[in-house]
């Protein structure tokens, strides 16, 4: 997909915007990932990553971003036996990664509306 956008783009002044645009409208409608206990989850297809074709999949960024990467670097560690098991029950893990998701869900919606204002905006200006 990303190669047959780059070829429709063009070279006039206008390319760049158009492909803001465009990869914008294509990446919107993708289903967000999502924070999960895996203890709580007996189906394991759900631990799939579709567009990486691998069966089990995690994710995570520096701890100091997000508080489910925190979770998530706790838990590798002690998998790995580099320190103590964390204190939660795997109720507990998946209620927080609830929240997150909510949380996450809620941002991304304040950013859509956002960006759907400053557009509506910038049109009526123009």
């Amino acid at each position: 997909l990303q190669k047959s956008l780059n070829e429709i783009f063009g070279a006039d002044k206008y390319s760049r915007a158009r492909k803001e645009v465009l990869t914008y409208m294509f990446s919107r409608p993708m289903q967000m990932a999502l924070y999960f206990c895996t203890g709580v989850m007996e189906d394991e297809t759900l631990f799939r990553h579709y567009a990486l074709n691998v069966p089990f999949y995690t994710h995570f960024t520096s701890p100091i971003r997000r508080y489910a990467d925190i979770i998530v670097h706790r838990l590798l560690s002690a998998s790995l036996g580099a320190s103590s098991p964390i204190k939660m029950e795997k109720e507990d893990i998946q209620r927080q990664a609830e929240h997150c998701n909510d949380r996450k869900m809620a941002s991304k919606r304040v950013q859509e509306l956002s960006g759907d204002l400053f557009f509506s905006i910038f049109v009526r200006v123009r």
